[in-house]
C-alpha cells in the first residue's frame, strides 16, 4: 500500500475560478497564492493564459513572485494554447483533452488517433522549453480503458512528468478509482495525478483510494470550490491523511493556517464556511451528549480522531442543554474556579437540564447560574440556594 509520500496540488486559482460565485482580481489571486505558498502547497495551478488577456497577465505576475510552490497553468491540448503558456514564465503546463465518447462526440469532435498525434506535438513542444508537463485525459472514468492505457503509454514514453486521471463528472467510486490507478501504475513509470469532482460525494474517498493504489498527486481546492459541486477539498483530504500519518502531514503543512485560508476564500466568494466543515467548521470539535462529554474530558481520543490543537483549533463541550451530564458540568465548575461537591454539581446539573427542556442555554447563562449557586452554597443560606434552584425557565414567545 502506498499513501505515505504524496503531493497536494492546490487548484484553487483555476478550478476555484470556475465556482459559481468566484471572481478573483489580480490582487486577490496574489494574496491567495502567497497564503497557499506559506501553508506549504507544492503546486498552484492558474487559469489558462489563453482564456483571456487578464488571465495571461496574471500568470506572468504570479510566476514572478518567487514563491516556493511551483506555478502551473492549465491548457487545452492545442499548440496555440501551449505557445501562449510557455511564454508566461510558469514552471509547468498541465495539458488536458477529453477522451470519453461523450466529449469526443459533443465537445472537440476528434478521434483517438488525432488525440495521440496532438498530444505528442504539444508535449514535445513544452518539453523543449525545459518546463514540467502533465498530460491528462478528461472524463477518464467514462473513457474506453484500452484507449486510455494506450494513450498513457505513449505519452509516458515521451517523458511527461505526470499523467492525469480526471473524474470530470464525479461518477467514480473508490473501487473503480483503485482499480484504474493500480492498472495505470503498472503501465507508466511517471507520476500519476488525480482530479476528482464531488457531484456524488466521493471526492475525498476517491482521492484516498487513488493514493492507496499508487497515485502521487491529488488535485484539491480550498473548501472544495470549483465547477458545479467542486473537487476534493484540501481540508477534508488532510483530515483523512492525518489519520494515516499525522506526523508526516504536520511536517508538510502549516496546519494552523487552514482556518485562515478557508476564511480568506469564503470571504472572497461570498459564502460561509459550513458548520460541519472538516476540521474548521464550528461544530467540528463540539461535544454535547453527556456520555460523550465525560469521555472527552477523561481522554479526548475517545471521541476525537483529530487533535484540534494540531490545527490551531479548540474543543468545546456544550453543557447548556437537556442532554448534558454532571461530569461536563463539574469540569466547567472547575474551570470557573468554583468549589462544589459532586452531589451539589448533580443538583445544579438537574436544574440546567430543566432549563434546557425549555430552550438551550448560552454558556454565559450557565456560568451565571453556576456562580449564583456557588455563592448561595458558600453563604450557607438555604433560602438563597432554594431561590437559585427555583428560577423559572423563560418560555420563548
Amino acid at each position: 500500500m502506498y499513501l505515505i509520500k504524496f503531493l497536494i496540488f492546490l487548484f484553487l486559482l483555476k478550478e476555484g475560478e470556475q465556482f459559481a460565485n468566484a471572481f478573483f482580481d489580480t490582487n486577490k489571486k496574489i494574496e491567495i497564492a502567497k497564503a497557499l505558498d506559506e501553508f506549504g502547497v507544492e503546486y498552484i495551478e492558474l487559469t489558462s493564459p489563453a482564456a483571456s488577456e487578464q488571465s495571461r497577465q496574471d500568470c506572468e505576475v504570479i510566476s514572478k513572485l518567487g514563491l516556493k510552490a511551483k506555478i502551473l497553468t492549465h491548457i487545452r491540448c492545442h499548440m496555440d494554447d501551449a505557445k501562449i503558456a510557455v511564454e508566461t514564465g510558469v514552471d509547468g503546463v498541465d495539458v488536458v483533452i477529453g477522451t470519453s465518447s461523450y466529449l469526443r462526440e459533443f465537445s472537440h469532435g476528434k478521434d483517438m488517433e488525432y488525440i495521440a498525434k496532438k498530444a505528442t506535438e504539444v508535449i514535445n513542444f513544452v518539453k523543449s522549453k525545459g518546463i514540467e508537463v502533465r498530460f491528462s485525459s478528461e472524463d477518464s472514468f467514462r473513457s474506453d480503458l484500452v484507449d486510455l492505457l494506450s494513450l498513457y503509454r505513449a505519452v509516458d514514453k515521451l517523458g511527461v512528468n505526470r499523467v492525469g486521471i480526471a473524474d470530470t463528472v464525479g461518477c467514480a467510486n473508490p473501487r473503480q478509482v483503485y482499480e484504474l490507478v493500480r492498472t495505470l501504475r503498472s503501465v507508466v513509470s511517471c507520476d500519476i495525478e488525480c482530479h476528482f469532482h464531488n457531484d456524488t460525494g466521493c471526492a475525498i474517498a476517491n482521492a484516498y483510494a487513488a493514493l492507496e493504489a499508487g497515485a502521487t498527486h491529488i488535485d484539491t481546492s480550498i473548501l472544495g470550490i470549483g465547477e458545479r459541486n467542486g473537487i476534493t477539498p484540501i481540508g477534508g483530504l488532510i483530515a483523512r491523511m492525518y489519520t494515516a500519518d499525522k506526523d508526516y502531514i504536520k511536517s508538510k503543512y502549516k496546519l494552523h493556517m487552514l482556518r485562515d485560508l478557508e476564511n480568506l476564500v469564503a470571504d472572497s466568494v461570498d459564502v460561509q464556511v459550513p458548520f460541519n466543515n472538516y476540521i474548521t467548521g464550528y461544530c467540528a470539535f463540539t461535544h454535547k451528549a453527556g456520555i460523550h462529554a465525560k469521555a472527552i474530558l477523561n481522554n479526548p481520543s475517545t471521541y476525537e480522531i483529530l487533535k484540534p490543537e494540531d490545527f490551531g483549533m479548540t474543543r468545546y463541550v456544550n453543557i447548556g442543554h437537556r442532554l448534558t451530564g454532571w461530569n461536563a458540568v463539574k469540569n466547567r465548575v472547575e474551570q470557573l474556579g468554583l468549589s462544589l461537591t459532586d452531589d451539589q454539581v448533580k443538583i445544579i446539573t438537574a436544574k440546567i437540564k430543566e432549563l434546557g427542556d425549555i430552550r438551550p442555554q448560552k454558556m454565559e447563562d450557565v456560568d451565571n447560574l453556576l456562580r449564583d449557586y456557588h455563592s448561595a452554597i458558600i453563604s450557607g443560606d438555604e433560602s438563597q440556594v432554594k431561590s437559585v434552584l427555583s428560577v423559572v425557565p423563560v418560555i420563548p414567545s
